[in-house]
C-alpha cells in the first residue's frame, strides 16, 4: 500500500457503480428504471416520456421531425424556439437540461444530465451538435455556450464541472473531460478504488479543437486558441495559442497580420 501524500490536491469523486445503482433492493425496478432515465419518480412524467420517445424517437423523415419539435420539449427544463431533434436520441434526466433558441441535435446522440446536479446542463443559442455525440453530465454541470459547432462522435463529459464558450470549433471524435481511477494501491482492483478529477475544463471563446483531440480534466484553454488534431491537452493553454502534439505543446501564438 501506498504512503498517503498529504499534498493530494485530487478531487475524489463520490460515484454509485451502475450495478448498485440497479439493484437496490429497497425501490422497485419501476423506480429504479425512473431514476435512472428521468431523476424522479413521478407517473405522469414517466408516461409523457415513454409514450413521445416510443411514438417519435424513430420516426423518420418530415413528420418525425414535425412530432418531436411539438413534443420533446415537454420533457426538458426549457427549450427555445427553433429547436431541431434528430431520431434515435436517448434522453437522461432532461428535466434537467435547457436550451436556448435554434439548436439542432442531430440522430443518435445522447443529452444526459443524471449527474449534473441543480446547475444541470445548459445549451445556448444556435448550437449544433452532430451525430453520435455523448454531452453529458456524469457527475458534474455542463455548460456550452452560444454558436458553439460539435462535430460527429464527439464525447463531453463533465465530473467536476465543465465550461465551453461560444463561437467554439469542436471537429469530430474529439473527447473532453472525463476523470482518472485511483491507483494507490495493487491489491484492489482499479474499478473499486474510486475517481478523481484534477478540476473542472474551461475552454474559452473562438477556440478550434482539431479532429481527435483529447482535453482532460482540469485544462483551462484560452480564448482564441487552436488545437491540432490528435493532440493531448493536459496542461493550461494561453490565450490565442496554438498547441500541438502529445502531450500538446504551445508552438506559436496567433495575432492580426
Amino acid at each position: 500500500m501506498v504512503a498517503p501524500n498529504h499534498s493530494d490536491t485530487r478531487v475524489k469523486v463520490a460515484k454509485t457503480p451502475l450495478t448498485e445503482q440497479l439493484n437496490q433492493s429497497q425501490s422497485s425496478l419501476l423506480q429504479r428504471y425512473q431514476q435512472k432515465a428521468l431523476g424522479q419518480t413521478g407517473l405522469g412524467t414517466l408516461l409523457q416520456y415513454e409514450l413521445f420517445t416510443l411514438l417519435f424517437g424513430n420516426l423518420p423523415g418530415a413528420l418525425g421531425y414535425v412530432s418531436r419539435k411539438l413534443s420533446y420539449p415537454k420533457l426538458f427544463k426549457s427549450v427555445g424556439k427553433g429547436v431541431i431533434f434528430g431520431r434515435g436520441l436517448v434522453l437522461r434526466h432532461p428535466g434537467q437540461i435547457t436550451m436556448g433558441e435554434r439548436v439542432a441535435i442531430d440522430d443518435y446522440g445522447i443529452l444526459d444530465a443524471s449527474g449534473a446536479g441543480e446547475v444541470g446542463v445548459s445549451l445556448g443559442n444556435d448550437v449544433m451538435i452532430s451525430r453520435n455525440c455523448v454531452i453529458q453530465g456524469k457527475t458534474g454541470p455542463l455548460q456550452i455556450g452560444d454558436r458553439t459547432d460539435i462535430g460527429c462522435n464527439v464525447v463531453i463529459s463533465s465530473i467536476t464541472g465543465i465550461s465551453i464558450g461560444h463561437s467554439v470549433l469542436i471537429a469530430g471524435n474529439c473527447y473532453i473531460g472525463g476523470g482518472r481511477y485511483i491507483a494507490d494501491r495493487i491489491d484492489v482492483p482499479l474499478m473499486d478504488q474510486g475517481l478523481f478529477s484534477k478540476g473542472p475544463v474551461s475552454i474559452g471563446d473562438d477556440v478550434w479543437l482539431g479532429a481527435g483531440a483529447i482535453v482532460l480534466d482540469g485544462v483551462t484553454i484560452g480564448k482564441g486558441s487552436i488545437v491540432g488534431a490528435g493532440s493531448v491537452v493536459t496542461k493550461d493553454l494561453p490565450e490565442y495559442s496554438i498547441a500541438v502534439g502529445v502531450p500538446a505543446k504551445v508552438i506559436k501564438q496567433r495575432s492580426n497580420l
